[in-house]
């Protein structure tokens, strides 16, 4: 280990600090250290995967990486490995780097390259501002159509006054398309103060059972030690009401239908902010899950997308909504499915407020 210098963090800190899981492998193949994203990346503490042989803990499903793995003697690079962690599966970006310096020994890095995370910021703005000014130039002759219509309706007579007002509520329908895509393409982000994650979710629990036309069972296992969190309180009440309204939807047509909402302290997970220029630090987890049939798998690595849905009749910009308001409070936002129990989760990772 290098020695640290006054007022410069030595390699042990900076190792601890990446925002990608890091673990150093001895020439037979075991796990000698981790970082802590690595834990937080695998399930599993540092003293569980200490002396561990690293195929198995780096379990893809694919014999070739394996052998790849064991040969040791080259570096590999490889992008979105579905890599099993405990009873779920994420995608990952790869790399394995031979140490010169000590024959035999590697540098294994893991990044998560699941849903959510996979554009840039400034992809990301360029993908949703054409959207926005679009919705822009449609919105004035919406209006048009709308008054042009109630003064046609004042001279039918009465049996077809319907067909205006049909007109008049799909322009409603279409300029609150139009409001949603505007708010997509808002590069502004709302301002951040502390808020209390508990009660945010129950207003937003309370606003969806309110609008629900039948009762539905939600689970609460919350961690009431929890500080508050750094977040714009109306933003994340709407994140919560998206999410709980599309878990309410994907399991009702179970038997049982149920939505879990979990709340918890993770430790060791952080996510670079370009434009902050520094990573943030991201405790305070949210969960969100159904016991529903799932994401159908062609829309799964596309549904935080704006106009990707695969409900019949949806319109594709609430998940794109969800995250963008998400990334605004410097969070991240993932999803995955555990089909051995049969459940969906959608995590949301926050900053706690200081």
């Amino acid at each position: 280990m290098s020695q640290q210098v006054e007022g410069v963090p030595g390699a042990a800190e900076q190792i601890a600090g990446l925002t990608f899981a890091m673990l150093v492998v001895t020439p037979d193949l075991a796990v000698k250290s981790v970082n802590p994203a690595a834990e937080n990346l695998l399930g599993r503490s540092a003293r569980r995967l200490v002396g561990q042989d690293i195929v198995d803990v780096l379990d893809f499903g694919e014999p070739e990486i394996a052998k790849r793995i064991r040969r040791g003697e080259e570096q590999l690079i490889a992008r979105g490995l579905p890599l099993k962690s405990g009873d779920k599966t994420v995608s990952v970006n790869l790399t394995i780097s031979p140490l010169q310096t000590h024959p035999g020994w590697r540098v294994v890095t893991l990044s998560d390259a699941g849903q959510g995370e996979r554009f840039g910021d400034e992809e990301r703005r360029a993908n949703l501002r054409g959207p926005a000014v679009l919705a822009h130039e449609i919105k004035n002759p919406l209006a048009a159509i709308k008054g042009a219509a109630q003064l046609v309706a004042r001279k039918l007579e009465e049996k077809d006054r319907h067909l205006t007002s049909l007109i008049a509520d799909e322009v409603d329908r279409i300029a609150s398309l139009i409001d949603r895509m505007q708010r997509l393409g808002r590069e502004k982000a709302e301002p951040v103060a502390p808020v209390n994650l508990h009660s945010a979710i129950h207003r937003a629990l309370n606003t969806v059972r309110a609008a629900s036309d039948h009762p539905f069972r939600v689970r609460e296992e919350f961690d009431p030690s929890l500080p508050e969190v750094l977040a714009n309180e109306g933003a994340l009440v709407q994140v919560l009401i998206n999410l709980i309204s599309n878990a309410r939807d994907a399991c009702a047509g179970r038997q049982q239908p149920e939505v879990m909402i979990q709340t918890r302290f993770v430790s060791g997970l952080v996510m670079n902010v370009i434009r902050l220029g520094r990573p943030v630090k991201l405790p305070i987890e949210i969960q969100v899950s159904d016991n529903g049939p799932g994401i159908d798998p062609e829309y799964a690595e596309h549904i935080f997308e704006p106009f990707v849905s695969s409900k019949p009749s949806g319109q594709g910009l609430g998940l794109a909504l969800v995250q963008k308001l998400v990334r605004d409070m410097d969070g991240r936002i993932s999803h995955d499915r555990e089909d051995a129990n049969g459940w969906t989760h959608f995590r949301i990772h926050l900053p706690m407020a200081k």
